[in-house]
């Protein structure tokens, strides 16, 4: 036999997209080709797999080699590959007795000893190869998480020659088994309560309903206030990812190279990212695109401490995101797609110096460093709350702090989210178009309240929505069938920040 072909995968964004790996001895001075897009790290492949044939104790052909990566419109870049082109020189050469590699797909890169190294980007291919009923052979360093897919057929190895001889049928290696353990959609939080948050009971309010219906949220306020620790705690107000949701999540994070554990595997991911950051790690890029800090936050949660320290063009290239839910990066050989579901929180104060009141800085300054946030993006964030100066002589007097804890908060919106699923089957923020009109429908007084509103504040039609749906969690939480006048007045409170603003510009 002087040709073979091994199927491997490429990650192009959240897809695992399958590579033949096409190998040809012909005749002709020795030399080994490598042909199919390949980038300059699959190039040096050459050099690794030759070296980790020898070592391995087979032989490198000495005639002219010809590897094929085909489709060769797909770009290839990594050690990856390494794998799939040594197992298709050996059978090709007929120094591994194979009839047939249908059944296999092989993925890792090759030290020149013959070992295995660990590579990213495992759980999306082994999604990929479940689906296609075949098994992955990869390094043992990737086994475990790549066996965290149900129905995948692992085989993880630690050198060339552990593959030889499973593929020989003189050893076998033994299947990974799916050890992921199920989902307890009914766990109650055990980290950080919100009772550490002293006083502010109408920021710990717009929390729960934030995290009974995943709206965005701003919370806005003097330092020390709690905005930051009130942040911290929604992550354990919501409930467990789902097994899609989770799968989803896995695989974004195994292409970005910090793989989830399993303890944390059914768990929201939670990104905190500094306000240095560029909007290229916010929403991802690159020469060839990773992911961004809203793409790793998919299906959790977004925290944007300290908002306008974030450039403008920073924030604005989040608007897109946060209305679409996915982000498409264009590059001129590619387009690359990622989700970015997340739910955003955000946290400022209300001047560059930390209060308005401080005497430290005038009104301009004040005003400049409230517009870097755009009325667009504001417009994208459902709530703005307020959370002001605490209460120094309550809080020396020990006043008990009656307010919700984390375990009665995560009881109420978990029974909200079982509403919402049932009745719509997704989360009222998400609600739009003729679902928006028929669960968010207004009797004739609640009706009149509301447009009475919305004229006198003057609110866009996209604010207008979003108080809609934030009231829809409202009622929810209540337990109602309707959304009430009552219901509405709490929704519009919502949007303090439109307010102040408009306050310190007339001031």
């Amino acid at each position: 036999m002087s040709l073979s072909v091994v199927y491997t995968r490429a990650n192009i964004g959240v897809e695992a997209s399958l590579i033949e790996v096409e190998v040809h001895l012909g005749r002709g001075l020795p030399g080994f080709h490598l042909v199919g897009l390949p980038e300059t790290t699959v190039k040096e492949s050459k050099d690794r797999v030759r070296s980790a044939i020898i070592n391995s104790g087979f032989e490198f052909p000495a005639q002219r080699i010809t590897v094929n990566l085909a489709p060769a419109d797909i770009p290839k870049g990594g050690g990856s590959f390494d794998l799939a082109i040594a197992i298709g020189i050996l059978v090709a050469s007929e120094q591994i007795p194979v009839k047939s590699l249908d059944e296999f797909e092989f993925i890792g890169e090759l030290a020149l000893s013959g070992e295995l190294r660990h590579v990213n980007g495992v759980l999306p291919i082994s999604v990929a190869v479940s689906h296609q009923n075949r098994a992955l052979v990869l390094p043992l360093a990737c086994a475990e998480e790549a066996s965290m897919i149900k129905k995948a057929e692992i085989y993880g190895a630690s050198n060339l020659w552990q593959i030889y001889m499973h593929l020989a049928e003189k050893e076998r290696i033994l299947r990974t088994q799916y050890c992921l353990p199920k989902p307890d959609v009914d766990a109650l939080p055990t980290a950080k309560d919100l009772t550490d948050v002293k006083q502010q009971a109408l920021a710990k309010r717009a929390l729960v309903i934030a995290a009974a219906g995943q709206h965005n949220l701003l919370l806005f306020g003097p330092p020390g206030t709690g905005k930051s620790m009130l942040a911290q705690r929604i992550i354990d107000l919501l409930p467990a990812l789902t097994e899609q949701e989770a799968i989803e999540a896995a695989c974004i994070h195994s292409i970005s190279g910090n793989s989830r554990s399993k303890d944390n595997w059914f768990k929201r991911p939670f990104r905190q990212p500094h306000h240095s950051s560029s909007s290229i790690s916010l929403v991802g890029g690159g020469a060839n695109p990773k992911p961004g800090e809203i793409t790793l936050a998919h299906n959790g949660v977004l925290f944007l401490d300290e908002l306008p320290e974030f450039g403008r063009q920073v924030l604005d290239a989040l608007r897109e995101p946060l209305e679409a839910g996915e982000i498409f990066l264009s590059r001129a050989r590619y387009k690359v797609h990622y989700p970015a579901k997340f739910q955003l929180i955000a946290a400022l104060n209300p001047s560059p110096t930390g209060d308005i009141d401080d005497g430290r800085s005038n009104h301009d300054q004040i005003l400049k460093y409230l517009n870097k946030i755009s009325g667009p993006f504001l417009d994208r964030i459902d709530m703005q709350v307020q959370v002001p100066k605490l209460n120094i002589q309550q809080d020396l007097e020990g006043a008990n702090d009656s307010s919700i804890t984390s375990r009665d908060a995560f009881t109420l919106v978990a029974r909200s989210v079982k509403v919402q699923i049932k009745r719509q089957g997704c989360l009222n923020a998400k609600l739009c178009g003729k679902l928006l009109e028929q669960h968010c429908y207004l009797q004739k007084e609640p009706r009149q309240f509301f447009h009475y509103a919305i004229e006198q504040l003057s609110i866009s039609m996209r604010a207008y929505h979003r108080i809609l749906r934030v009231a829809r969690t409202i009622a929810d939480l209540e337990g109602a069938d309707n959304i009430e006048r009552t219901h509405l007045s709490e929704a519009l409170q919502y949007r303090n920040f439109d307010r102040f603003l408009r306050q310190v510009s007339e001031s």
